[in-house]
């Protein structure tokens, strides 16, 4: 059992149209505490070659809720050849790097647990669940 109070945050970012980890993506971390606080920007990190945040800040004490927003639009520019090799070349979505250029992701924390969360991405969607 785990004598922390505090919660702790950890992500990674696959892109599933390439089949590989997303490196370089720019993700910013935000926390509150309770419902109805105001959010706290705690800064953020990059993803690596493996698409993983290894240096995320660490959260408040008291945290109940943590976002998460990674900025996918620039890695899709960067990316566009591989990211859209299955796609048609004209889409009417009017996106030129991905039709979501943000994600953002909100989720509950309790304090002492460690929480992974995966973004599963591609550039007309992406998924999230709670990893370990």
């Amino acid at each position: 059992m785990s004598t922390s109070t505090t919660a702790s945050v950890s992500t990674h970012v696959l892109d599933t149209s390439a089949g590989r980890p997303a490196g370089g993506i720019a993700v910013r971390l935000a926390a509150r505490s309770g419902r109805d606080a105001d959010w706290q920007a705690l800064g953020g990190s990059t993803t690596d070659a493996d698409g993983r945040c290894k240096d995320l800040p660490a959260l408040p004490e008291g945290t109940t809720h943590v976002r998460l927003d990674f900025a996918v639009e620039p890695y899709f520019e960067k990316n566009r050849a591989d990211a859209q090799q299955d796609a048609p070349a004209n889409r009417d979505s009017g996106a030129r790097g991905a039709f979501f250029p943000e994600v953002a992701v909100t989720f509950a924390v309790a304090a002492g647990e460690h929480h992974h969360v995966p973004l599963l991405l591609n550039p007309f969607g992406y998924s999230v669940y709670r990893g370990s």
